[in-house]
């Protein structure tokens, strides 16, 4: 289980990363912010063309299934979960934590992984010896400052509003994607792409009303 392809639609940017036979091909859209439904199927084409493959050359397909944008997560879920009815290959959920905590594989540290929820409140989950040790969670600025200050080391795909004397690692997101689909398919994670929202979108707090 070693070839893959795997996307990231989680946030403004658009991540796409294939492995085969121990060949790489990334494609990285920094701003791709509404823009994913009509992109995503593009990025994936050119990485099965650099790779000279098709879809069913490879042994699995994962996608980002949250935190992060409610609409790209869906985008991103919907298209990993046509390639895997097409080609009858299993399916890897990771979380944009992941990809934010498995970008430097070999570092041991306490490491809160971000993702901005707006109006000065993050996703965040945090990680030790790169094991994720509390759940997600909807945390306000204060309260990620006070986790920061308690020796949390804070970590994003993106730049954070947290203001300049708070120190935000940013990470590529390439790499973090890699590196979380091996980390995850060692360790046999594969199952359902189940959206994972950390509160609810603002359509279904709509309806509630």
């Amino acid at each position: 289980m070693k070839n893959f392809l795997a996307v990231d639609t989680s946030g403004n940017h658009l991540a796409v990363v294939a492995v085969k036979d121990g060949k790489r091909a990334a494609v990285y859209i920094e701003n791709c912010a509404m823009k994913h439904a009509v992109s995503v199927m593009g990025a994936v084409d050119e990485v099965l063309k650099k790779l000279q493959s098709t879809l069913q050359d490879y042994d699995f397909f994962a996608a980002v299934v949250g935190a992060g944008s409610f609409t790209g997560i869906r985008i991103g879920i919907s298209t990993v979960k046509g390639f895997c009815l097409a080609t009858g290959k299993p399916a890897l959920p990771i979380t944009s934590f992941d990809v934010a905590a498995y970008n430097a594989v070999d570092r041991k540290e306490k490491v809160l992984c971000l993702v901005d929820a707006l109006h000065d409140f993050y996703y965040a989950c945090g990680y030790e010896d790169g094991k994720a040790v509390c759940p997600p969670a909807y945390l306000s600025k204060d309260e990620v400052l006070k986790l920061a200050a308690s020796g949390y080391a804070l970590r994003a795909l993106a730049p954070l509003p947290l203001g300049e004397e708070t120190t935000v690692e940013i990470v590529d997101p390439i790499v973090g994607l890699e590196n979380a689909a091996k980390k995850k398919a060692a360790k046999n994670g594969f199952g359902d792409l189940t959206a994972l929202y950390v509160r609810k979108s603002s359509a279904e707090i709509n309806l509630g009303k």
